[in-house]
């Protein structure tokens, strides 16, 4: 059972979401926030497993949230789902940058945000890898912030690197294997010694680490 924890400051859509959510055998609300500071005092007590969380809220926004709520070391703890109005607004880059997983669009159908919820969940890539992929690459390259290099970027190995390379490119862990011409388990296991070096929580971290320390261009 996959714990949901539903972030926005309007009551209706939090009614909305929370509903359409938990009538999925597979997911259950573990609570509601109505901005940024009770969603981080609610992820700390519940432990939801996906924060569904809404950029643009009173006190305290969404991506200082997201920032407060993924900031533990290394991998596990909750993944955070972004939601927003626009699909190249520039708070989505923000928020992923402080560490969310990824970003559901309000206006498309909510039965998408169950697919997203269930994809953040699992650590894979968002929705469509092309979409995500573009939006990464949109504002890595126009991010007015100097890049920082992983610390963990110089332990990796010439393969691992390579991995990580394809991992940006959008490609499944089916597909790495296909490219790499190895079994599907050596290229999750290549995929989870990465995610472990560098501290990341999924593979959307992965593509946003690797376009910032210069491992991923934008095509």
């Amino acid at each position: 059972m996959t714990g949901v924890l539903v972030v926005d400051d309007q009551a209706l859509l939090r009614t909305a979401f929370s509903s359409l959510i938990g009538a999925e055998d597979d997911l259950e609300v573990v609570g509601e926030a109505a901005d940024g500071r009770q969603a981080v005092e609610l992820a700390a007590s519940l432990a939801p497993d996906v924060v569904v969380m809404d950029v643009r809220m009173p006190v305290m926004d969404g991506i200082e949230a997201t920032r407060q709520i993924t900031s533990g070391p290394g991998p596990g703890g909750a993944r955070v789902l972004i939601l927003t109005t626009f699909d190249l607004d520039e708070y989505v880059f923000e928020a992923l940058r402080a560490g969310a997983s990824g970003f559901a669009l309000k206006s498309r159908p909510l039965d998408e945000l169950l697919t997203a919820i269930r994809t953040v969940a699992a650590g894979e890539a968002l929705l469509a890898p092309s979409v995500t992929r573009r939006l990464i690459a949109h504002f890595a390259v126009q991010a007015r912030t100097p890049s920082r290099t992983p610390p963990g970027l110089a332990e990796l190995t010439e393969r691992e690197r390579e991995v990580l390379s394809l991992v940006a490119e959008g490609l499944s862990n089916a597909e790495l294997a296909r490219t790499l011409h190895v079994s599907l388990p050596t290229a999750k296991t290549h995929v989870s010694r990465i995610l472990t070096k560098l501290g990341a929580r999924d593979r959307t971290q992965l593509v946003i680490l690797a376009y910032q320390s210069g491992l991923a261009t934008q095509a």
